[in-house]
């Protein structure tokens, strides 16, 4: 009783006055004999560092909770889990600093603000955000465009180049559309006014798709906020995680952490700490299945 007390950051001094156990008999027994309660806590510690080193050493405590006990079903308190952790030294990472806003095309105007910065929806592709990020390497930057369901933030569509082109959007919506198929005139795309963004070639793959465009205010990165948290945990978890040689070692963990972490594994807060994918599993209706 005492050994669990402790365990829970009982003073072991006053519960063995209360219980009236001598103090040096309980350390007596310590050294030999492990509690039930200390022989559980071995065996959450070696499934809690298994889970952290499976999400890329990212994970904090609510994340490593929520797999124990969303999918390995375990019974477990989150004050627990957080305090072997802490106990472990294992910790997650943590944002501590906002991506800045990208430039932006002062002079564009092409689509009026149909989101005003309500991103909930009712199911998928309803709306979509579409943005660019770049990150250096030693031989140059290297480019990324991503479009997101508002829905599920899976990463519906992406690409990947050593310029910012408007091919490099382009392409990303084009997949985009080839995998989700959206019903013509149903979904949204809003980005911001970047050049583009406001092309002509971009404009007309969004016309032929049956998309309908929609931009924020001009300068404002909070008006396209879902897709620039998106930007934030990629470059916290990914970009900023290592020195990068070449711009093909770059474009291919960007690739791998997309399709083989973000989308199928990695566990969101805001939706209900499940994946993208299986949030979509879960919660779509079989008309809308992808």
């Amino acid at each position: 009783m005492v050994r669990e007390l402790a365990d829970d950051g009982f003073s072991v001094a006053v519960t063995c006055r209360v219980l009236g156990v001598r103090r040096q008999g309980y350390y007596e027994w310590c050294s030999g004999v492990k509690s039930p309660r200390a022989q559980e806590n071995e065996l959450l510690l070696k499934h809690i560092e298994k889970i952290h080193a499976e999400s890329r050493s990212t994970y904090g405590w609510p994340r490593v909770h929520a797999e124990l006990t969303l999918g390995l079903g375990f019974a477990v308190n989150h004050k627990r889990v957080a305090r072997l952790m802490r106990e472990a030294g294992i910790q997650g990472l943590y944002r501590r600093r906002r991506r800045g806003c990208t430039l932006r095309d002062t002079h564009a105007d092409r689509y009026a603000d149909l989101v005003d910065r309500d991103f909930v929806v009712e199911g998928p592709d309803e709306l979509w955000c579409i943005d660019i990020t770049e990150h250096p390497t030693d031989d140059g930057k290297v480019y990324c465009a991503a479009v997101l369901d508002a829905y599920s933030r899976r990463v519906v569509g992406w690409s990947i180049d050593d310029n910012m082109r408007t091919a490099l959007v382009v392409d990303a919506l084009g997949m985009a559309i080839t995998r989700r198929r959206p019903e013509p005139h149903s979904a949204i795309l809003h980005s911001d006014h970047g050049s583009q963004f406001t092309s002509w070639a971009f404009g007309k793959r969004l016309t032929d798709a049956g998309l309908v465009g929609s931009m924020g205010s001009i300068g404002d990165c909070y008006d396209n906020s879902m897709v620039e948290s998106f930007w934030g945990t990629m470059q916290l978890e990914l970009l900023d995680s290592r020195r990068w040689r070449t711009c093909h070692q770059l474009a291919t963990a960007i690739f791998e952490w997309i399709e083989s972490w973000y989308n199928p594994r990695r566990r969101h807060s805001s939706l209900g700490m499940l994946s993208p994918v299986d949030y979509e599993a879960a919660h779509t209706p079989p008309d809308h299945d992808h």
